[in-house]
């Protein structure tokens, strides 16, 4: 029984489950996963940016000036994709949030011993005032925990609030949900699915495979 908390959201609704359902499906062919994925994305990415800092403007509609709010211009938006499933949330998060930075993450796992291994990073940026930086780091399957856990500890180490850093997965596992909770209790994590267990390959059950084969057609 996985723990409630505030800051750990499953999104859950017929658009979800229904993406959910054509992504899982092994019969469903690449172009499917993607198109389904996209959706799912843009959907737990509205979700995620619900923290984000607003003020408010005056404009001029055709009819009259009106205050309305907008997001901060004085924050720092990084949208970090975990190399290379989570670049599928890259497309919809710049479409959402254009003035956020990409930085990408590289981490493949040793099949072996389930440990993330490093092959790419591009985080080694200076940090100045981390309060005002809010960070959305994506990998559609929280198996182990593990890279993300390995993710938010570069950002956590820069001086950012655990509180601004958001990880975003499509399908989770309850083993690696309690992982990162362990080790970042007040990171915020949104999922849109949380399923059984691990098999003995680190695989999720029922889950959909591996992400980054379906998504780009690698089998």
């Amino acid at each position: 029984m996985l723990k409630e908390r505030t800051n750990f959201k499953i999104i859950s609704n017929p658009i979800v489950n229904q993406s959910l359902s054509v992504m899982r499906n092994k019969d469903t062919d690449t172009q499917g996963v993607r198109l389904a994925a996209r959706k799912l994305t843009r959907i737990l990415l509205y979700e995620a940016t619900k923290n984000l800092p607003q003020k408010d403007i005056e404009i001029e509609t055709p009819v009259s000036k009106c205050v309305t709010k907008t997001i901060n211009d004085d924050i720092t938006i990084i949208i970090s994709p975990i190399l290379r499933a989570g670049l599928i949330f890259t497309d919809e998060a710049v479409d959402i949030l254009p003035q956020a930075t990409i930085r990408h993450i590289g981490m493949y796992r040793d099949e072996s011993t389930l440990k993330p291994v490093w092959y790419y990073n591009k985080v080694p940026m200076p940090v100045h005032e981390p309060n005002k930086y809010y960070v959305f780091i994506t990998d559609p399957m929280l198996a182990t925990g593990n890279s993300l856990k390995e993710a938010v500890r570069l950002y956590v180490s820069k001086g950012i609030p655990q509180e601004n850093i958001c990880c975003i997965s499509m399908i989770s596992a309850p083993c690696g949900i309690e992982a990162l909770f362990k080790e970042f209790p007040d990171i915020n994590l949104i999922v849109s699915a949380v399923d059984s267990h691990l098999n003995e390959r680190g695989y999720i059950v029922p889950g959909m495979g591996d992400a980054g084969d379906r998504i780009f057609n690698t089998l």
